[in-house]
């Protein structure tokens, strides 16, 4: 059997001491690549000078795995990465046409860039590997490999939503998207909903005859589609949360809150995670709820990100402006209503505020899964466990069935929502916590990456 072959558009380089960035996708398909060989191949994160020659691949060797490292030209990273790929695809995804900048320019960096990864991987590969492609950034790339005569069996999986057809379909290129789609052997979706959508779009555009349980003809091509939604470690994510006790940061931060409760949200800054929609209905919650002012904090924490792309930029201002207007309304001198944090905390340390947190606030917009719901549950004591508080609009609301589900442009529920958990008595947060948990159990990262194999492999 030949190895496997994973292609993202950032590629985790283990430590000196062998060690991958902490986050369960990485450690999942590090596991899967060690333990037949493999090569995991994406941008190296660097940026060359347009006027270089055509940009090589650099290949590393840890223990069984080859990591193949990609530079891109300056006009590559504009066109192809801040253009098409985050300022179309992504707002796309997440049904934000208002903020999509569809540029002739980027739609051809996009398919130019594809088109190199194809080059560069097609001598990598030997007849029996089977290749894994992720997110929406390599879209095309299966069918850039077709065309070079690549036959191996190729997946796709996509982190993030699949929105309906009416939403897809004003993409100008979205055809010549959807056939690149439809060009490999099995596409991933997270939840029931995306994978709706996503035969809804191929049925409407007559791209795919079905054939029936998930599986559909193009042409001489047969394909096959499934749900297959990421997990975390959820063992490894309780331990860590359970031995974060210990943590000198973690233990301020409870001496700090005593006498009151820690509402909790930790998001990347991104316009679908609704950060301030949730601002502004925690502020309801304590206009409306006087009796809790000075007994909640709401710990925000919002590592900046994609910096490169001026959306972002601008709502690292309005983000920080709704705290500080918050908490210049509401605050007292013995009281801060919002910590709002914009640097990445340590994992350990997230687990164990996690951990202390009453409430779980994780409210976005939209959402492919939503880790974070998965991580706060894990880190939670069974004697006496915290809420979930949870967008309806995000993936993991279809597999969490004990969290509060709200609708994150509500306030009015959301701030409901908030209360219901502060209250909630022990008996029903234990029954809640209980379903969540066992469910993480079951369908972990490992399973999850076990699972979407074992499928490509029959495909």
């Amino acid at each position: 059997m030949g190895k496997l072959i994973i292609i993202s558009n950032r590629v985790p380089l283990p430590d000196k001491h062998g060690n991958v960035p902490a986050g369960g996708l990485a450690v999942a398909l590090q596991a899967a690549l060690e333990e037949k060989g493999g090569l995991w191949m994406g941008w190296s994160g660097k940026v060359i000078s347009d006027n270089l020659q055509q940009p090589h691949l650099n290949i590393q060797k840890h223990d069984n795995i080859e990591y193949a490292l990609l530079d891109l030209a300056s006009t590559d990273v504009d066109e192809y990465y801040a253009g098409f790929a985050n300022r179309m695809l992504w707002p796309l995804c997440h049904y934000r046409l208002d903020l999509i900048d569809y540029e002739r320019k980027d739609m051809a960096g996009y398919f130019r860039v594809n088109r190199l990864f194809a080059e560069q991987l097609q001598s990598l590969i030997q007849p029996d590997d089977i290749i894994w492609v992720h997110d929406y950034h390599l879209i095309p790339l299966a069918a850039e490999l077709r065309r070079l005569g690549v036959k191996n069996r190729i997946g796709f999986f996509l982190h993030i939503p699949w929105p309906s057809a009416d939403i897809v379909f004003t993409l100008p290129v979205h055809e010549t998207i959807m056939r690149g789609l439809v060009s490999y052997d099995l596409i991933g979706f997270q939840t029931d909903y995306d994978l709706e959508n996503f035969t809804g779009c191929i049925s409407r555009e007559n791209i795919a005859i079905p054939l029936g349980e998930n599986r559909f003809k193009t042409g001489s091509h047969e394909f096959k589609t499934g749900k297959f939604g990421i997990g975390i470690e959820t063992d490894k994510f309780t331990d860590t949360a359970q031995r974060s006790e210990k943590s000198a940061l973690v233990r301020r931060m409870r001496e700090s809150m005593t006498g009151r409760d820690l509402i909790i949200g930790v998001d990347r800054l991104d316009y679908s995670k609704g950060i301030t929609n949730r601002i502004e209905a925690f502020e309801h919650f304590v206009q409306n709820n006087p009796e809790y002012k000075s007994k909640v904090t709401f710990l925000q924490v919002t590592p900046k990100s994609r910096s490169e792309v001026p959306e972002y930029a601008e709502m690292q201002s309005m983000v920080a402006e709704h705290a500080g207007r918050v908490n210049g309304a509401l605050a007292s001198v013995d009281w801060t209503p919002i910590r709002y944090i914009t640097r990445s905390l340590n994992r350990n340390i997230l687990a164990g505020l996690y951990r202390h947190a009453k409430v779980g606030l994780v409210t976005p917009l939209r959402d492919g899964m939503n880790l974070v719901a998965k991580e706060y549950v894990a880190a939670q004591d069974k004697n006496d466990p915290g809420v979930l508080v949870l967008s309806r609009f995000a993936g993991a609301s279809r597999e969490l069935d004990g969290a509060l589900l709200v609708n994150p442009y509500d306030k009015e529920s959301v701030s409901q929502a908030i209360r219901h958990a502060l209250n909630m008595p022990l008996n029903e947060r234990q029954y809640r916590y209980s379903s969540m948990i066992k469910h993480l159990h079951e369908n972990d990262i490992n399973h999850w990456c076990a699972n979407y194999l074992d499928e490509l492999r029959c495909a």
